[in-house]
C-alpha cells in the first residue's frame, strides 16, 4: 500500500481527533489558532508524498495550512533514536496533537 493510500485511510480519524481538541485549544491560545505537530522517522524528501496526501485531506475539510492550521514538522532523519527528543520538543510547543508520519514514530 503506497504512502497516499495509508494517508488516506488514517486522516479522518487524526482530523476528528484534532479537532475535538481543538476548542480547548483556541481558549488557550486564540490568536495563534489551530496547531499540530508532525513527527517523522524520514526524511522531508521522502516524507512528501504522505505530507501531500495529508494537506489536501486537511484542505478539503476546509483547513489550510498558513491560513487557519499550521503545522510544526520535526524529522528524526532515519535515526529513529532521535524520535523521543523530538516528540518531547513537540510537546513544549504546546501542539494540540501530534501526527505520527510512519509507524516507527508513532
Amino acid at each position: 500500500m503506497s504512502a497516499s493510500a495509508r494517508a488516506a485511510m488514517f486522516l479522518p480519524g487524526i482530523v476528528v481527533t484534532f479537532f475535538a481538541a481543538a476548542p480547548v485549544a483556541e481558549s488557550q491560545h486564540p490568536a495563534r489558532g489551530r496547531r499540530l505537530g508532525y513527527l517523522g522517522t524520514v526524511s522531508p524528501a521522502l516524507a512528501a508524498p504522505l505530507l501531500q496526501a495529508f494537506r489536501e485531506g486537511l484542505r478539503e475539510l476546509g483547513y489550510v495550512e498558513g491560513e487557519n492550521i499550521a503545522i510544526e514538522y520535526r524529522y528524526a532523519e532515519g535515526k529513529p533514536e532521535r524520535l523521543a527528543e523530538l516528540a518531547a520538543g513537540l510537546i513544549r510547543m504546546n501542539v494540540a496533537i501530534i501526527v505520527a508520519g510512519e509507524t516507527q514514530a508513532a
